[in-house]
């Protein structure tokens, strides 16, 4: 367990908890939090025995975004830490500057995105801007009726296409949803976010780790690469450019999974009627 900007917690064999800790700040992304973050995530996913992560914010809030300073432009400072941040010192030009800091945060939701680990996101306050591009990064929402979400960066005078939400959100609510959530920058609740389809599940605020490990448990009960392949193919197979493209990426998964002998050891689970004993990776 770490603690900090950033709590790493092993909840059970095989599933952590990563929970944004800055309660007093409604969770914003500040450098410190982002670089113990890059860092939790690579280390998780070097861990051959883990097999889900939870992602969740202390306090009342899930995330409210960029820790942004001064005029509302997004500061250098959460490169600190970070191999970027040795280079800093040597760039002069604002532009340049602002574009790494840029870089760096966006980076890390597609980190979590490209993370072998399905990322359950457990939102359990607002999920606004950045919070709200993170939660978009997750591969499954659950959330609690206290939530809300928004993509509120139009409203602050620049782009609402920011760190993944012009990639994601569209793929998860439908082009003509997310030009309307993106364009107006308004923050909508959790009841409407589960009927547009962007959450899994709503429950009470007392229900919703517990909730968030019980969907947990159900995928670690699968096998390891199972589990890897089916979350790196399905993403891939969003952006296929036919039918025919995706059906050849899923078969060669198939062949290389079916490879491991995973497919005979379920077969012989079901005859015996016991459960599978998965490989390791």
């Amino acid at each position: 367990m770490t603690e900090g900007p950033l709590r790493v917690e092993i909840d059970e064999p095989g599933i952590a908890t990563l929970t944004l800790n800055r309660p007093a700040r409604r969770n914003a992304l500040s450098g410190d939090l982002l670089g113990e973050a890059h860092r939790a995530l690579d280390r998780l996913a070097a861990m051959a025995d883990m097999r889900v992560l939870i992602v969740t914010g202390a306090g009342d809030a899930f995330c409210s975004g960029a820790d942004v300073k001064g005029g509302g432009e997004l500061s250098p400072d959460v490169l600190a830490g970070s191999p970027a941040g040795d280079l800093l010192p040597s760039v002069t030009n604002t532009t340049v500057r602002t574009f790494m800091a840029q870089e760096h945060m966006a980076s890390l939701f597609e980190k979590v995105h490209r993370l072998r680990l399905p990322v359950i996101a457990a939102v359990n306050g607002p999920a606004v801007g950045g919070g709200f591009a993170l939660s978009l990064a997750c591969d499954i929402r659950i959330a609690s009726t206290e939530a809300h979400f928004g993509a509120i960066f139009i409203a602050r005078g620049v782009s609402a296409c920011d760190m993944g939400t012009s990639y994601f959100l569209p793929r998860l609510v439908g082009a003509s949803r997310a030009a309307e959530l993106m364009l107006t920058g308004r923050v909508f609740d959790a009841a409407e976010a589960e009927r547009m389809g962007l959450l899994a599940e709503v429950v009470a605020p007392d229900r919703l780790l517990e909730r968030a490990r019980e969907k947990a448990r159900l995928i670690a009960a699968n096998s390891p690469l199972a589990v890897w392949m089916t979350k790196e193919t399905m993403w891939q197979t969003i952006d296929a450019p036919s039918l025919r493209y995706a059906l050849d990426l899923e078969n060669r998964t198939q062949i290389m999974c079916t490879a491991t002998g995973e497919l005979d050891e379920a077969f012989a689970a079901f005859r015996e009627k016991r459960p599978p004993q998965w490989q390791g990776l």
